[in-house]
């Protein structure tokens, strides 16, 4: 993908503007005076502390912005929930608020709504050779589309995490929004939780050198930690333009590597300044199973992502500026227990997408985060081998503003603190 295709900056009537004639009519914004928008909600489990209980519950309960209560502008009109395990709570909650279930995909899109959330994480799948859990965010988002194609409404659409295990699925969902012209909204919440200190880096920073951490499994806590440093790189001198290798460095060789490069162990320590889940003691005594990804941007930027599951319960990030004395810092707090706060930015800009009918940051951001972790699982599953990405040529520009938390915290919060 070599040209620049966000679409933010031109708002919903311009994205309306730009559809097929039969689609353009009733996509973007909700008309005025409407009340609440309408969506549907397609899921493949909903329990207790799921990805849906905390993006359905905050639709239905409300949540916390900008320092005070906030019920949401979303209405879920229609459901399809794809697996009930036991201890599946989503009939009851959709009885409880009379939201009609749905036997498929296409029956959930109901006439008169003006969004759609894919909710595709948890459920029993399988997995693959490389480990990675098979959710079917492609197939879903497959009959989502065949649905706008059918109808002739193509309806701004969420898509919760990476958009695939498989770049070609990903690149296909994310060229769907682009060839239809509908709004897309992907990825974590952890890019727009709250930040400390707040920082943004400024648009065109030189940022010569990088390092984040994170923490938890390899592929689905390793997608996390990816897209939050991509969030903070893209900002950089001359916008995103995509990465020329990658490779999944672990157990002792993430050590040995990160003594042979202590410029990556300096920023490491600066990056952990503020995050106050640091358990004590060294890293290598805390952290069993140190996992480095090292990325290649074709910028020439040198990005290194560490996973230490055992040492924190937070992200962070540090970058060496040029012309500045000393690193850029933050940490992204966290919220672990109900109702998951830190992912009331993400419900808040899920919900203006669907409302305003326009993109408030890239998706070509999720898409290149879905393609590096693909690529690092490659590598893990090769031992360690660098893996070279010409096909993560994916070049695209930050908007001017993050998006993410910076209110007081909710009061009933627990955040990490």
């Amino acid at each position: 993908m070599n040209r620049r295709t966000f679409l933010a900056a031109s708002g919903g009537a311009a994205v309306a503007a730009s559809l097929p004639s039969k689609i353009a009519a009733s996509a973007g914004a909700a008309p005025a005076g409407s009340g609440h928008s309408k969506i549907a909600a397609i899921v493949t489990a909903y329990y207790r502390n799921s990805h849906a209980d905390v993006f359905i519950g905050n639709m239905l309960r409300g949540f916390y912005w900008a320092g005070k209560p906030h019920e949401s502008q979303l209405e879920i009109a229609a459901m399809y929930l794809e697996q009930t395990p036991e201890n599946d709570i989503g009939r009851a909650e959709a009885a409880k608020h009379a939201i009609p279930m749905k036997p498929t995909v296409r029956a959930a899109l109901v006439p008169g709504i003006q969004g759609v959330a894919l909710i595709g994480e948890h459920g029993d799948y399988p997995l693959n050779e490389k480990g990675q859990q098979l959710y079917p965010r492609y197939r879903l988002m497959a009959e989502i589309v065949k649905g706008y194609r059918e109808t002739g409404r193509a309806l701004p659409t969420f898509v919760d995490k990476h958009f695939s295990t498989d770049w070609k699925e990903a690149k296909q969902m994310f060229d769907w929004s682009r060839e239809l012209r509908f709004p897309l909204i992907a990825g974590t919440s952890l890019t727009l939780t709250w930040r400390r200190p707040v920082l943004e880096l400024d648009l065109d920073a030189p940022v010569k050198r990088a390092v984040g951490y994170f923490y938890g499994g390899k592929e689905s806590y390793g997608y996390h930690g990816v897209e939050v440093f991509q969030s903070m790189v893209e900002r950089r001198k001359g916008g995103e333009t995509g990465v020329e290798s990658v490779q999944c460095v672990e157990g002792e060789d993430a050590w040995k590597w990160s003594e042979a490069n202590p410029w990556a162990r300096n920023l490491l320590e600066e990056s952990m300044r503020y995050d106050d889940t640091l358990k004590g003691g060294r890293l290598e005594d805390n952290v069993k199973n140190p996992i480095l990804f090292l990325l290649r941007y074709r910028s020439g930027l040198e990005g290194v992502i560490y996973m230490l599951s055992g040492a924190t319960e937070q992200a962070g990030f540090a970058a060496e500026i040029e012309g500045k004395p000393d690193p850029a810092v933050c940490c992204f707090l966290t919220q672990w227990g109900r109702p998951w706060s830190h992912g009331n930015g993400l419900s808040y800009w899920v919900e203006q997408t669907i409302v305003q009918g326009k993109e408030f940051y890239p998706p070509e951001r999720t898409l290149l985060a879905t393609g590096i972790i693909e690529s690092l699982m490659d590598s893990s599953f090769q031992k360690g081998r660098k893996v070279e990405t010409p096909h993560l040529d994916v070049r695209y520009r930050a908007q001017r503003e993050s998006r993410f938390m910076r209110q007081p915290l909710p009061p009933y919060d627990r955040v990490r603190r």
